[in-house]
């Protein structure tokens, strides 16, 4: 068997271990409490302020709900496969080398599908509510909107490699806390434009059991380029300036 073919049936049998099923468990746990979480936010809103779509409120409800579920979410997960609860962590992560392809793709699959259950379960329980769904405001076009969301996720993950840097100390609360703020900021900074989603998943599942996927390539592409860009950015250049600081530093 050549060497590249053993490598890859090895990193195979690595994404199907105990732990890496746990981790499978965890994500789709964390992700449909996610999902859950923030998707009820929007409803509660609208059936709090029938037209919410101009009341400002609402937009400090989903903001401060996506804060809050995010945080508590990263905080039960994080020790177990890392708290990703978005496919474009995920894909950062690969693309970076920490996690293999295929636990990517199974981190995927997990995510995917908690996200479609967290939302069939609102549908199904909240009788007379459509599910809503991340929609592009008039003032904004596909590629805007587009831009707009992989600004947004680049701050997120920069973020999230920032509060997992091994170099600042093990994760805190205040790092999780910090990751949580930072989702709900950029809620409150897009969305009356883009809806700000940041997290292909959440967009997925929504559209997903309301049955339209118009504009899905929006909450795709650009949070997948601005995730990536955001992980090889951090490993790549604010690592090695900061290693020859240091070297600079003891004159050498």
């Amino acid at each position: 068997m050549a060497p590249s073919s053993v490598t890859v049936t090895s990193r195979f049998h690595e994404s199907v271990t105990r732990n890496a099923l746990r981790s499978y468990l965890s994500e789709f746990i964390s992700t449909f409490f996610y999902v859950f979480l923030v998707i009820g936010a929007g409803m509660s809103s609208r059936k709090l302020m029938p037209d919410a779509s101009l009341n400002p409120t609402s937009l400090v409800v989903v903001g401060i709900g996506s804060a809050f579920a995010l945080s508590s979410v990263l905080y039960i997960a994080w020790d177990i496969s890392g708290g990703h609860v978005n496919p474009a962590v995920t894909f950062a992560m690969a693309v970076g080398g920490h996690i293999s392809v295929p636990t990517a793709l199974f981190y995927w699959v997990a995510q995917l599908i908690a996200s479609v259950m967290a939302c069939l379960v609102l549908r199904v329980i909240v009788v007379g509510m459509h599910v809503p769904t991340y929609t592009i405001a008039e003032e904004m076009t596909g590629f805007g909107a587009s831009v707009l969301e992989g600004t947004l996720t680049f701050v997120l993950v920069y973020t999230v490699y920032a509060a997992r840097d091994p170099r600042r100390g093990p994760m805190s609360s205040t790092g999780i806390l910090v990751v949580g703020l930072i989702a709900g900021a950029s809620v409150l900074a897009s969305g009356p434009f883009s809806g700000g989603s940041m997290n292909p998943a959440c967009a997925f599942g929504s559209a997903a059991i309301a049955g339209s996927f118009r504009n899905q390539a929006v909450y795709w592409v650009g949070p997948l380029i601005g995730a990536t860009i955001a992980g090889l950015l951090y490993d790549n250049v604010l690592f090695r300036s900061q290693l020859t600081d240091s070297i600079q530093g003891i004159g050498v």
